[in-house]
């Protein structure tokens, strides 16, 4: 210290330099955030997976949705209105990729509009950045649609650029709120001008420093980073810092008023609270380093509070000093006293109790937190839309989609198969069905679609029973065709017998006639043989035998034609009657060739009804599913639009729209989830799929892979950064006692304070649980926190015994010494997180209530009544097992 008084100027100096140079320089931290996104999942994640294979694909695209709310059923006028919306934002280009006209066939119609036509959905295919996307929502609100009618913009990726949004408001107000905050408070504790001043810049040096440095490691080094990354640095560093701040000013005001000049005040107070300062950050520090070891980049993000301690503990080891050296008593002018250096009355009276009676004590925080404890039931809630006021109007929209479509409409889960090669053919795709039926009947599933069943409900031409009836009624065409031929051959059969009479006798034309009643007589045995191939038909005779004796009669039909067409042109050139004869039998010839041709439709349609039964017979999909697909059905034009809608990667991959029944951002939807995973898991099992990638993606499947990594990430964080604690105060203090009873009394606090933030938000205000991060980021910043409190006691307690006090003496010293001081810093802290609570971001608030509750009740109850009690019980075996 006595070096950092020699060169205070020059590091001061030093400092602000910095400071400014690097303010100016580094990157904007918010939109480091903005860019970063509210979900960041590890790439084992099952949505990660899935957006993988969706990016490689080339439609990593989102969805965003316009609605359309009217007051009165759908009419033309609007229908016409909407489709040319739709026209025109498709028309707008990237990032646009498909708008989906809800008029464009009545099968949209069904699908986009609600039931009672009062809501109208058009969905927007999107492939573009954030930025881009928002834009493109500006855009549409003010260029395509009319400004006097009510039409909702919403999305997944509009919902999280409000909450974005929220929380960078939120960020303002709770900095203008807790420079405010503390300037006042400060004002009460120490009746000073002056000195709110000093801990104001100190901190706020050490805010411009910490937040400039971690915007360079994100850049350099992939420091994580989140929304809560700039709100956590403030509350903590302004909190802490302030709590630092009037420690060492307590200690160097006290010092004062000993009568030891200015230096060695400075001196003493940083032997004395500069080392329980540094003790505090160690653990501060070692608690939020911990977060290190999370996988998931959200809570990693907090990490950089880290940064921000390690910058702190510089700035009060160099710049607090300089002012005091500087203002020297003036430093709390005009007050010639101070509230913060004062025994503390109230906890005097608790040592009474805690000292004195410690199992009274150790009663009444028990009657106090175990009630309070039977209540959590760890009710968690991952309903994004929740963070932000429901007047916004991604809020509004996706409310209106909900109450129209119902809530599993709104945000399907997206089951996604995946090859190396095409799987998209007549014969595979059928089983799409039979995994399509498994996934209907999970728990919370509402229905299926996908390119077998675009609605929802399987398309009824794939059934084999109506195709068999579809069969039956072209074998009856069939029959009543072959009925058609044979009167048209009577009729050719007529005309030849009538043009043979009309034959002069003994001319040599007469003798040309017997080839003509032979033709005839050929007809009447092909029509013969005809009514026999349609009774067979009509008795069951096979498709592909009757196709082949109407091949034969064919051809015999041919001979006939080509004889009349001779006889024909044998009587062209003669004269008289008998080459008028000559254009009737050219008609009678092509009454044959019609009925020929008759005769080939016939043949063609049973070769194809032939070859389809052969199909279908050798399909082992028909037996294993009922149903089948006719070969190039799929390449047909009716069936482009669903291919495009799912399908993806060139017929590589197959998506199955999963609805659910349930409100997709619910605990509800996360159970869906996995039991959709283990329904899929035994579905392609024995299926053209088994060997196929299976990936989930959705909003839902998001919170269900949220769920999994922050359960393990808290149980591994919390363990670490327990263990780091211990370790660090067992050195610190060298016990091993002390240490364990600090952090199971943090433990209950924190417990304690859970509880009553679940009965105010689940069990008063109605949400579904807490937030899932609030638990985590709760946790550790009570404990990193709260650990302050206990160390400023005990290790005040420490320096009382080896100036040779009995542990009562000492406990009730310290009490008195540290508990103005303790109550003060837990105000200030709880009133740093109480700027928090304006942000409007339900996360931060129900973050600020529980560190706020825990602080408050840590430092009027848990720490005066329990610590004591605890460590008088121990006595002397509290130093174990170094001092006895």
């Amino acid at each position: 210290m006595k070096l950092v008084l020699k060169f205070k100027w020059p590091i001061f100096i030093g400092l602000l330099a910095l400071t400014a140079a690097l303010f100016i320089l580094s990157p904007d931290l918010a939109k480091q955030a903005e860019n970063a996104g509210s979900f960041q999942l590890p790439d084992t994640a099952d949505s990660q997976k899935a957006a993988d294979i969706l990016e490689k694909a080339g439609v990593s695209e989102e969805t965003i949705s316009l609605v359309y709310t009217l007051d009165k059923p759908v009419d033309d006028a609007r229908r016409q209105d909407v489709s040319a919306v739709a026209k025109k934002i498709e028309s707008l280009g990237k990032p646009v990729k498909a708008v989906l006209n809800p008029f464009e066939n009545e099968e949209l119609e069904a699908q986009l509009v609600s039931e009672d036509k009062k809501t109208i959905l058009v969905p927007v295919t999107v492939d573009g950045s954030h930025d881009e996307i928002i834009d493109l929502a500006d855009k549409i609100h003010a260029d395509i649609l009319p400004k006097d009618e009510t039409v909702y913009l919403t999305g997944e990726a509009i919902i999280n650029n409000d909450v974005n949004v929220s929380a960078q408001e939120g960020l303002k107000k709770t900095e203008l709120i807790t420079v405010i905050l503390i300037f006042g408070l400060l004002l009460i504790v120490f009746r000073s001008i002056v000195t709110p001043f000093v801990p104001l810049l100190a901190v706020g040096i050490s805010y411009l420093l910490s937040q400039s440095l971690v915007a360079f490691f994100i850049d350099w080094f992939g420091f994580p980073v989140s929304n809560y990354t700039q709100i956590f640095l403030v509350a903590i560093l302004f909190g802490l810092g302030t709590d630092y701040c009037i420690l060492l000013l307590s200690r160097y005001k006290e010092e004062l008023l000993a009568g030891h000049e200015v230096e060695e005040s400075i001196l003493n107070t940083y032997k004395t609270a500069g080392r329980t300062l540094f003790i505090s950050a160690t653990a501060v520090f070692i608690g939020f380093a911990a977060i290190g070891f999370a996988d998931f980049p959200i809570f990693k993000s907090a990490v950089a509070v880290a940064v921000g301690i390690a910058v702190l503990l510089v700035i009060l080891y160099t710049v607090v000093p300089l002012f005091m050296v500087l203002l020297k008593d003036k430093l709390f002018w005009p007050s010639k006293g101070a509230a913060s250096h004062k025994d503390s009355k109230i906890w005097i009276a608790f040592s009474k109790v805690s000292v004195s009676r410690p199992l009274l004590s150790m009663l009444i925080v028990a009657i106090i937190s175990i009630p309070l404890l039977l209540t959590y039931d760890n009710d968690l809630s991952f309903n994004t839309v929740d963070e932000i006021d429901d007047s916004k109007e991604s809020v509004m929209g996706l409310n209106r989609i909900s109450d129209a479509f119902g809530e599993g409409d709104s945000l399907p889960v997206q089951v996604i198969l995946k090859k190396n090669e095409p799987i998209v053919n007549e014969k595979d795709i059928t089983y799409l069905e039979s995994i399509s039926k498994d996934l209907e009947k999970v728990d919370g599933v509402k229905s299926v679609r996908t390119i077998t069943r675009p609605t929802g409900e399987l398309l009824e031409d794939l059934y084999v029973d109506h195709q068999i009836t579809l069969m039956a009624d072209g074998l009856d065409d069939a029959v009543a065709g072959l009925a058609e031929v044979q009167k048209g051959l009577k009729q050719v059969q007529g005309g030849l017998n009538e043009v043979t009479g009309q034959l002069p006798a003994g001319s040599a034309a007469s003798s040309g006639g017997a080839g003509l009643r032979q033709a005839a007589g050929g007809i009447g045995k092909i029509n013969e043989q005809l009514g026999q191939i349609a009774g067979g038909l009509e008795q069951g005779m096979p498709a592909e035998q009757a196709a082949g004796g109407l091949k034969a009669l064919s051809g015999e039909l041919k001979k006939v034609s080509n004889s009349l067409y001779g006889a024909a042109n044998q009587l062209d050139g003669s004269t008289g009657q008998i080459g008028a004869l000559s254009g009737g039998l050219t008609e009678l010839a092509k009454g044959v060739e019609a009925a020929n041709g008759g005769l080939g439709e016939i043949h063609s349609g049973l070769s194809d009804l032939s070859a389809m039964l052969h199909d279908m017979g050798d399909s082992k999909s028909v037996q294993d599913t009922g149903l089948f697909i006719p070969e190039g059905t799929l390449d047909n034009k009716d069936f482009k639009q669903v291919l495009d809608r799912y399908t993806i990667d060139n017929k590589t991959g197959i998506i199955l729209e999963v609805i659910l029944e349930q409100d997709p951002y619910s605990r509800e939807a996360i159970s869906t989830v996995h039991d959709i995973k283990e329904t899929m898991e035994r579905s392609v099992i024995g299926t053209p799929f088994e060997k196929a990638d299976v990936a989930l993606s959705g909003i839902s499947v998001m919170n269900a892979d949220l769920s999994d990594i922050s359960t393990k990430d808290f149980t591994r964080t919390v363990t670490i950064m327990l263990v780091g604690l211990f370790v660090v105060l067992f050195i610190l203090f060298r016990s091993a006692i002390m240490p364990a009873y600090m952090i199971g009394s943090l433990l209950l606090t924190y417990y304690t304070s859970v509880s009553i933030t679940e009965l105010i938000f689940v069990n008063g205000l109605g949400y579904d649980g807490i937030s899932w991060a609030v638990p985590f980021f709760g946790f550790i910043m009570l404990i990193a926190l709260g650990v302050d409190y206990s160390i400023f006691l005990l290790d005040r307690f420490r320096e009382e015994s080896i100036n040779g006090k009995n542990v009562r003496d000492a406990l009730v010293t310290s009490m008195a010494k540290m508990g103005t001081v303790i109550i003060t810093a837990a105000v200030i802290l709880a009133g740093t997180f109480g700027a928090m609570m304006p942000s409007g971001v339900l996360s931060l608030v129900q973050i600020a209530t529980i560190v706020i509750t825990g602080l408050l009740l840590y430092g009027l109850i848990i720490l005066p009544l329990l610590i004591p009690a605890i460590t008088v019980s121990f006595g002397r075996g509290v130093w174990w097992p170094y001092r006895g």
